[in-house]
């Protein structure tokens, strides 16, 4: 299969949608129907060939890194050529779209500190940027946004504070344009948003060596005004300690399978379940 010089824009867009959440799903389930719909629309001529889906998705790969690299590309390639590397240097932690209140950020870390990752393509709108931002801030200590080299000079006037890594999608490689400041300026009220019940009670515990009364209705108001007076750095720690100890699956393909890395991150896939993707992808495509 080789990739073309060009594609009709909803050809791409509709390639780009096999990468969702949803439909690896359907094919972590043996359901093929959403990719064979594709296949009929645009690629008749695979029928004849002796090709796999896995292969078929690899191809879309390609194809999107060349003529349409919208947020999927971006954060697979930051995942496989930046964040992989982190994660053999220390004991982080790596979430896709973690939530903060009404934002949801593209990538988060937790190792020693807490560090966020949001997602500017060239498909992208800067109006969101500045409530996505204020939001990240009011819980990690260091915030990057990762844009394409072509528009950074529209994304270095923003919060100095703000780090800036770029991405060369001729070369296809990230750079370092300027480090994030680390910050220290968690909102309680915030981060009460991210943690579930059992999380903010234990951080209580751990920090006072006891849980005060409270019923299933006065806890999280109680727990909050306990919080309130940890001192920052010491609540800083107890929140990246527990965050780290959710239960996520931070397994990684090879650049055998690697372009399905952050969905397969993304969705939380333990290594049964993507043993199982990549058997149900190996299947071949028939009419």
């Amino acid at each position: 299969m080789r990739v073309k010089k060009t594609y009709p824009a909803n050809q791409l867009r509709d390639y780009s949608t096999l990468f969702m959440r949803s439909e690896i799903f359907r094919l972590l389930n043996n359901d093929h129907s959403s990719i064979n719909l594709k296949i009929e629309r645009y690629d008749k001529n695979l029928y004849e060939k002796d090709v796999t889906y896995l292969q078929y998705l690899k191809y879309l790969y390609k194809v999107l890194g060349k003529h349409y690299q919208n947020e999927y590309y971006f954060k697979n390639e930051f995942l496989n050529k930046w964040l992989k590397s982190e994660l053999g240097k220390s004991d982080s932690v790596i979430f896709s779209e973690f939530r903060i209140g009404k934002a949801i950020a593209d990538l988060a870390m937790f190792n020693g500190s807490s560090r966020v990752f949001e997602i500017k393509t060239a498909l992208d709108k800067m109006d969101r940027l500045s409530g996505q931002l204020e939001a990240y801030r009011r819980v990690f200590n260091e915030i990057y946004l990762i844009v394409p080299t072509e528009y950074l000079n529209n994304y270095l006037d923003c919060d100095k504070d703000v780090g800036i890594i770029s991405f060369d999608s001729q070369e296809n490689s990230f750079q370092m344009i300027r480090n994030a400041n680390s910050l220290l300026k968690i909102e309680v009220s915030a981060l009460m948003e991210v943690l579930y019940t059992h999380e903010y009670k234990e951080i209580v515990l751990s920090y006072y060596g006891f849980l005060p009364k409270m019923t299933d209705f006065t806890q999280f108001d109680i727990c909050s005004q306990y919080i309130r007076r940890i001192p920052l750095e010491d609540l800083n720690k107890l929140f990246v300690s527990r965050i780290k100890l959710r239960m996520v699956h931070n397994l990684f393909f090879n650049k055998r399978n690697s372009e399905i890395n952050q969905v397969c991150l993304s969705l939380n896939l333990n290594k049964k379940d993507r043993e199982l993707l990549i058997t149900n992808l190996n299947r071949q495509i028939i009419s």
